[in-house]
C-alpha cells in the first residue's frame, strides 16, 4: 500500500481502491444494473433522499412498474403519485416527480435528458440529483457529492472526523479530483464512494478495519479524533407537525372520494395543530379542498 500522504498527493489510488472493494461488496440494487435506464435511475435518486435502501426498494418496484415511463405518469393526476407514495415520508417528493415528468414529455420526448442544465432546469432536480443521473445512467465524470461521500473523503483524505452540514463548492472540487480522468470510471469511483460511505465509513460505527482505505486513511492515522462540540440529535417525528401531516395524507390516500373535514378531525386531538397541518399540505400542493368542505388529494 501506498504511504499515507499519497492519498492526497495521488488521488486517483483511492478510486482505484474503492473501486476493487465495490467490485466485490456492492450492494445488488435493480438501479445499478446495466442498461436499467436514466427513468428508473431518476426515480431511484428522488426516493432514496433521506429515506433508508430497504424502503425504496419495495416502492420503486411498484413505481416502476405501474410508470415505467415519464409518458405513464405525466397522464394521470398528480394525487395518484402521492397515493403511490405511500409512506416513504416527505411527499412533495411526489409531486415533483410528477411536474417533473410532465417536462419531461413537453420538452423532451418523454426521455431523460443527459445533459446537467437540462438535467438541472427540471422540477426538482437539485444539483446532486442532476450529477447523479447523468454519472450513474450516462456514464459521465462529476462529483457526485452526497453525506457520505463528503464524510469519507473528510476522514481519509483530510483526516477530519466529518464533513460540514451542507455540500459546498470546495466538496465538490475535492472530488472532482479524486475522480479518474475516463468517464465510465469516474462513474464507477462516484458510486462506490457512496457505497463505502453508507455501508463501512457510517458516521456513528465505522466499520475501519474492513475499509480497504484502512492502512492509508488520514482520519485513523490521526487517531479518529472526536468531531467538535455536541453530536447531532437526530429529529424528533413522534407528535410534529410532519407526523401530523403523515396521518392526514393517509387518510386521503386509502380514500376512493373526496374526505369530510369531520373524519380528517379525527386524527388527532391538537386542533390548533392539525388545522396548521392541514393548511400546510393544502399550500404544498398535496392536498386540494373539495366542495362541502371535503379534502381530496389533487386531481382526484
Amino acid at each position: 500500500m501506498p504511504e499515507p500522504s499519497l492519498l492526497a498527493s495521488e488521488p486517483s489510488l483511492l478510486a482505484e481502491a474503492a473501486i476493487r472493494w465495490y467490485d466485490r461488496n456492492a450492494r445488488d440494487l435493480p438501479w445499478r444494473e446495466p442498461g436499467v435506464g436514466a427513468w428508473p435511475v431518476l426515480v431511484s435518486e428522488v426516493m432514496l433522499q433521506q429515506t433508508p435502501v430497504a424502503r425504496v426498494l419495495p416502492a420503486w418496484r411498484e413505481w416502476l412498474a405501474r410508470w415505467p415511463t415519464p409518458a405513464a405518469l405525466a397522464a394521470e393526476p398528480p394525487g395518484e403519485a402521492i397515493r403511490m407514495w405511500g409512506r416513504l415520508g416527505y411527499p412533495r417528493r411526489a409531486l415533483r416527480l410528477h411536474e417533473c415528468a410532465r417536462v419531461l414529455v413537453d420538452r423532451h420526448g418523454g426521455e431523460v435528458p443527459a445533459n446537467i442544465d437540462d438535467l438541472l432546469a427540471l422540477p426538482g432536480i437539485g444539483a446532486y440529483t442532476a450529477r447523479a443521473v447523468a454519472a450513474f445512467a450516462y456514464g459521465q465524470r462529476h462529483p457526485v457529492v452526497d453525506t457520505n461521500v463528503r464524510r469519507l473523503v473528510a476522514r481519509a483524505v483530510a483526516g477530519e472526523p466529518d464533513a460540514g452540514p451542507a455540500t459546498t463548492k470546495a466538496d465538490l472540487a475535492a472530488v472532482a479530483r479524486l475522480l479518474p480522468e475516463e468517464p465510465a470510471m469516474a462513474a464507477r469511483a462516484s458510486v462506490a464512494f457512496m457505497e463505502l460511505g453508507a455501508l463501512l465509513c457510517s458516521a456513528r460505527a465505522p466499520r475501519c478495519t474492513d475499509c480497504p482505505l484502512w492502512r492509508v486513511c488520514a482520519w485513523r492515522l490521526a487517531g479518529q479524533p472526536a468531531a467538535p462540540g455536541p453530536s447531532r440529535r437526530r429529529q424528533q417525528y413522534a407528535g410534529t407537525d410532519r407526523q401530523v401531516r403523515g396521518l392526514l395524507l393517509a387518510v386521503l390516500r386509502e380514500a376512493a372520494a373526496p374526505v369530510a373535514r369531520a373524519r380528517l378531525d379525527q386524527v388527532w386531538p391538537d386542533a390548533a395543530q392539525r388545522d396548521r397541518a392541514l393548511a400546510g399540505l393544502i399550500a404544498d400542493g398535496l392536498v386540494a379542498l373539495t366542495t362541502n368542505d371535503s379534502y381530496a388529494l389533487p386531481g382526484a
